[in-house]
């Protein structure tokens, strides 16, 4: 098995809210236990920008969201887990005894990470009677966005737990990378160590502010790290000559006493107070949800960009973001029954926050995006799927008519039907009908011709056999049913 089945999350703080948006989204039910007071609040503020995140970040039909519970004891949340991960505070005592306890809850082949960002998992899994099922699962916040997780095993984690654990990442859209020795901080945060104690001397002495600081890296190497990290950006520093001119050149540099990364700052009340009134006015009003908001979209943007690199094959992290929206694609959002004898429920979805517009209602062409959905399901029913469109065939939309009924508004749950008019070998058409499923009222029609094509030679061709008898099949049945209102309808005809 490689997939996760059901998750436990203990800590629905930043990480821990990260990490159950991260399950949830996958399709992946997830049972919480924090005895935090507003932890039901604080999880939900953090599940609405992941979602609002992940409407701007894939058109992928994602799977139907995980189920959330909220459990009164660890031990309740734990039962029936494939995965647990723990997101407790950062003291070795509190994750400790936490760990413990899950390892005597859990079952026996549970899978159990700790967030810890520094903490060995020698000394975190010493009390279990488990311990070869620990291992430290280190993420970025927010987890539902940053792809990475460290994987570091502990003297008593076994091969098995790691190999299942890099096996498990890939579906729900992470990038495992394994850290072959336990080491404190790992290797992400003894990077971000390094760069933060020399940024805590530059305020200090007074060299520039938090801001500058901030434009420095934002506008110049951070945008370099994005996308080719450390080692790749100075390989093309050095020229043609590659990375060992670049060391040549630049490394008796180490030994110029540039740096105060062997110093450590102190941060007494005068210098704590001074980054944190730089900080506000850097800030400017902005709170930490709207932060939070720009930040994503921000990452959405530079992942959607990197999904185009090297020549639309994606680069990065944008190259995992393609072969996840790849596997979302292949398994079309879930499987569902249906009943050809009446017209095909095909998407079930919620307006998020990134449809809407400043009206808070569905911009124009969320509608179109959702009838493309629509027809995709369509598509898929009958075999025409990622397979198919790989090998070089597909069906073409080649004409649209959207009509507008009502309104479809901010967190309103819709879901569309699609009844199949007429068919040839090549031609395919078919009439989508958009509704607010509180309701049942219609919302918009799309009436739409599609044509199949072969991709690689650029025309339409005949569909093959096995795609035109499942066509078949639902048109018949379809064509028993009642015309639907508004077919062959033209722009500006009365109802």
């Amino acid at each position: 098995m490689t997939g996760i089945n059901k998750a436990a999350c203990i800590g629905g703080g930043v990480i821990g809210g990260g990490w159950i948006a991260r399950f949830l989204l996958a399709g992946i039910d997830v049972d919480v236990f924090d005895p935090h007071p507003e932890a039901s609040r604080i999880v939900g503020e953090v599940l609405a920008n992941a979602e609002k995140a992940y409407a701007m970040l894939t058109g992928a039909p994602l799977p139907p969201r995980g189920r959330l519970t909220f459990c009164e004891t660890l031990g309740e949340a734990v039962a029936g887990a494939d995965w647990i991960q723990e997101s407790v505070p950062e003291r070795l005592d509190l994750k400790r005894g936490v760990l413990t306890a899950i390892d005597a809850a859990a079952r026996p082949d549970a899978l159990i990470g700790s967030s810890t960002s520094g903490l060995l998992p020698t000394d975190l899994q010493r009390d279990m009677t488990h311990p070869e099922r620990l291992f430290v699962a280190h993420p970025y916040n927010p987890v539902y966005l940053l792809p990475l997780v460290e994987i570091v095993g502990g003297e008593k984690t076994s091969a098995a737990t790691i190999k299942a654990v890099m096996e498990r990442l890939g579906p729900i859209g992470m990038k495992g990378v394994h850290i072959a020795k336990e080491i404190e901080a790992f290797v992400g945060d003894r990077l971000l160590e390094a760069l933060w104690r020399e940024a805590l001397w530059l305020i200090h002495d007074d060299i520039c502010t938090v801001e500058t600081l901030d434009d420095v890296i934002r506008y110049s190497f951070g945008l370099r790290w994005a996308q080719m990290g450390l080692f790749q950006t100075y390989r093309i520093a050095g020229g043609e000559a590659g990375m060992r001119h670049f060391l040549a050149q630049f490394g008796p540099c180490l030994a110029w006493p540039w740096t105060k990364l062997t110093d450590v700052v102190d941060l007494d009340d005068v210098l704590i107070e001074k980054i944190g009134q730089q900080s506000d006015e850097q800030a400017a009003g902005l709170s930490i949800r709207e932060l939070e908001r720009i930040r994503d979209e921000n990452l959405v943007g530079i992942l959607q960009a990197l999904k185009g690199g090297d020549g639309g094959k994606g680069w990065g992290a944008g190259k995992l973001l393609k072969d996840f929206e790849q596997s979302l694609w292949a398994q079309g959002g879930g499987t569902t029954s249906f009943d050809p004898s009446k017209p095909l429920r095909l998407v079930e979805t919620k307006v998020s926050p990134a449809w809407v517009d400043y009206n808070g209602h569905m911009t124009e062409h969320r509608y179109l995006q959702v009838f493309g959905d629509t027809s995709d399901a369509l598509l898929r029913l009958v075999g025409v799927d990622l397979a198919y469109v790989e090998a070089g065939h597909s069906y073409y939309t080649v004409e649209t008519h959207i009509r507008h009924l009502g309104e479809a508004k901010l967190g309103q749950a819709i879901h569309s039907t699609c009844r199949i008019l007429d068919f040839d070998d090549k031609r395919l058409h078919v009439f989508h009908t958009l509704y607010d499923t509180a309701t049942g009222e219609p919302i918009a029609t799309a009436e739409h011709m599609l044509l199949h094509v072969d991709s690689k030679a650029g025309k339409a061709t005949p569909a093959p056999a096995a795609v035109l008898d499942k066509v078949k099949a639902i048109a018949e049945a379809h064509a028993k049913l009642a015309a639907p209102e508004g077919v062959g309808r033209h722009v500006g005809q009365k109802r």
